[in-house]
């Protein structure tokens, strides 16, 4: 009995001991196959986090590229920002309170500092922390000097943009701000954006965002298990890049000119609210983008208040809104010309034909008033005087149709394409619009039409083109801002070329007819201009205008300037010098009344600025 128990109990050990070798067998086939496969199949996987744990990376941003202007002034640049960076597992419970000491913070700053470390996870303990941005020179000091008692900090010089004209021409050139979630996900290439970069979110900054951004470098420090550098002890099985120098931007030179910006900003100084522009009349090219009043870009990259947006919103002169290509008006009798060569081209009427104007015009039960009794005029005349009466009669044998026709021909009521920013297309209304708006056609939407005021909506780049189109025979060009790109290197990268969108189908001589006419606006004493000339130096030509707004009688208006805002605006677009073209310019006053008043002294000014002393023969 004793055998047979001793022999059950060996076949049933032997039993176990086949399961426990197979387990045994199957554990270390299962390691050795692992271990294959983290040593083959994923070694570069996990050495590269095994190279990770023993490097601490310090991101080395790209110096974004600098605007210039065409004289090569510089309108947005790089300033240096000293930003404190800390890897939270190194720093130790006394050093918060240096930290604090140093940057001389308030007792609530702390603890919030304090509270932020604490909500740190555990996992991200070992990564670094951007504490401060952007600290000031004395705050850079005290940490430099104590930085060897705080090995947990590092300081990082960090380029943020700067604008050296502030407010002026800031429309255009934008600004930047802080990328967000989508801004990270919408970026072509992974790692474009981290959090914490800035964008460009307007202008030129936005336009050309992809070639002015840079691309960013980093350096790797070796570091033990505890975040400590190890400097100089590299491991010769480390693979990883230790330094990748940043790319800077490419730089961008504008057909701005940024002295004559701060020409229209001081002719500006006695109204609250306007805009202006000036265009090369052979290329296009932009010389002045002024819109009135403005934001500072500096103040929005550096992050407004909410205090702040709420006043820029509330400002009843609207800072936000660019006057010059977004923001459309009535052009009043600006507009008068282009209604005088649509007439002439299509031989509607004889120019030398001369109406009397009474001061007043009846039609059927409605009576519509001229600026005064200009007694008998011809349509020369009639653009200097800027008499209504002779437009009214003009409109009612030219024609809503024809006078829309051309007036899109010289770019009303379609974008310029200036690239850059939202830019508005203007209007006119059409018979067919007037029908479905109002029930039925009557010919004073013509007569309004004619004299700039009704439906019809301008911007002040658009009217600008226009008059260029009249000083250069009839050429519309595509608005140019940037002039050429370089590279990081300094070489040219793109040049772009003056674009022409189409000839204006006008003959010369019925151009030629208006460029006098538009002289003598100024030149002439019956002109409408002819107080604001300049006695000697440059000859300026244009047309004044005075465009009625819609009146805010009636409503709840709290704030001061309610009257001022049912005031006329004040236009005067032209070309100078008179007898040599080289600029067109359309300037807007708005609320400014008569254009002879407000806007035309501007534009004189400046341009006499602007152009310079011509001499005693182009004076005369």
């Amino acid at each position: 009995m004793i055998t047979l128990s001793q022999r059950r109990e060996v076949g049933e050990f032997r039993k176990r001991y086949r399961w426990m070798a197979l387990f045994v067998v199957l554990v270390f086939g299962g390691i050795i196959v692992r271990v294959a496969q983290v040593q083959l199949f994923q070694r570069d996987r996990w050495s590269g986090i095994a190279q990770q744990n023993i490097t601490k990376t310090l991101e080395l941003p790209a110096t974004r590229g600098v605007i210039r202007d065409i004289a090569g002034r510089v309108v947005a640049s790089n300033r240096p920002s000293y930003d404190v960076y800390t890897t939270p597992r190194l720093l130790q419970p006394e050093d918060l309170d240096r930290i604090a000491s140093l940057m001389d913070l308030s007792k609530s700053d702390q603890a919030t500092l304090q509270t932020r470390l604490d909500q740190i996870p555990l996992s991200r303990r070992s990564q670094q922390l951007e504490l401060f941005g952007d600290i000031d020179r004395e705050q850079l000091a005290a940490l430099e000097t104590h930085q060897a008692e705080l090995p947990a900090l590092d300081i990082v010089t960090v380029p943020l943009r700067d604008y050296p004209y502030a407010t002026l021409g800031a429309h255009l050139i934008g600004y930047l701000n802080e990328v967000n979630a989508e801004d990270i996900e919408r970026a072509a290439d992974p790692g474009t954006y981290h959090p914490g970069d800035r964008i460009g979110r307007s202008g030129l900054e936005k336009r050309y965002e992809a070639l002015l951004k840079g691309s960013r470098g980093f350096r790797r420090l070796v570091v033990d298990a505890r975040g400590e550098s190890l400097e100089g002890n590299r491991p010769d099985s480390l693979e990883v890049e230790m330094l990748k120098q940043p790319v800077p931007g490419h730089d961008i030179q504008l057909t701005l000119d940024m002295q004559l910006m701060e020409a229209f900003e001081r002719a500006f100084r006695p109204y609250p609210s306007g805009a202006a522009v000036v265009v090369d009349i052979h290329t296009g090219a932009v010389r002045a983008l002024y819109s009135k009043p403005v934001y500072d870009p500096n103040e929005m990259s550096s992050g407004l208040s909410t205090k702040r947006y709420a006043a820029l919103t509330a400002d009843p002169f609207r800072p936000l809104i660019d006057k010059t290509m977004y923001e459309t008006y009535f052009p009043g009798s600006t507009f008068k010309a282009f209604t005088a060569l649509a007439a002439l081209e299509d031989a509607v009427v004889d120019p030398m034909q001369r109406v009397e104007c009474l001061g007043s015009l009846k039609i059927g039960r409605q009576k519509f008033r001229c600026n005064k009794r200009h007694e008998w005029v011809d349509l020369y005349d009639s653009v200097v005087q800027s008499c209504n009466v002779y437009f009214w009669v003009l409109a009612e044998e030219v024609g809503l149709e024809r006078i829309n026709r051309y007036a899109k021909a010289f770019g009303f009521a379609e974008r310029s394409g200036i690239g850059v920013n939202s830019e508005a297309k203007g209007f006119l209304a059409t018979r067919e619009w007037y029908e479905e708006h109002y029930g039925k056609f009557r010919i004073g939407y013509t007569l309004n039409t004619a004299i700039g005021q009704g439906n019809t909506r301008v911007t002040v780049l658009q009217l600008a083109l226009a008059y260029a189109a009249v000083a250069n025979g009839g050429s519309l060009y595509v608005p140019q801002v940037v002039q050429n790109v370089r590279s990081p290197d300094g070489s040219l990268s793109e040049t772009f070329q003056p674009r022409i969108k189409r000839d204006v189908g006008i003959a010369p001589e019925h151009l030629d007819l208006m460029r006098r006419a538009l002289i003598d606006v100024v030149q002439d004493e019956s002109g409408t201009a002819y107080r604001a000339r300049n006695k000697e130096g440059v000859r300026v030509a244009g047309k004044t205008g005075t465009a009625q707004v819609v009146s805010r009688k009636g409503r709840s208006e709290e704030s001061s300037s309610a009257w001022y805002l049912d005031r006329s605006h004040g236009w005067f677009a032209g070309f100078a010098p008179a007898k040599d073209p080289q600029v067109a310019f359309a300037v807007l006053v708005e609320h400014g009344g008569s254009g002879g008043a407000s806007a035309a002294p501007i534009a004189t000014s400046v341009m006499q600025q602007y152009l310079g002393e011509t001499g005693p023969e182009e004076a005369k």
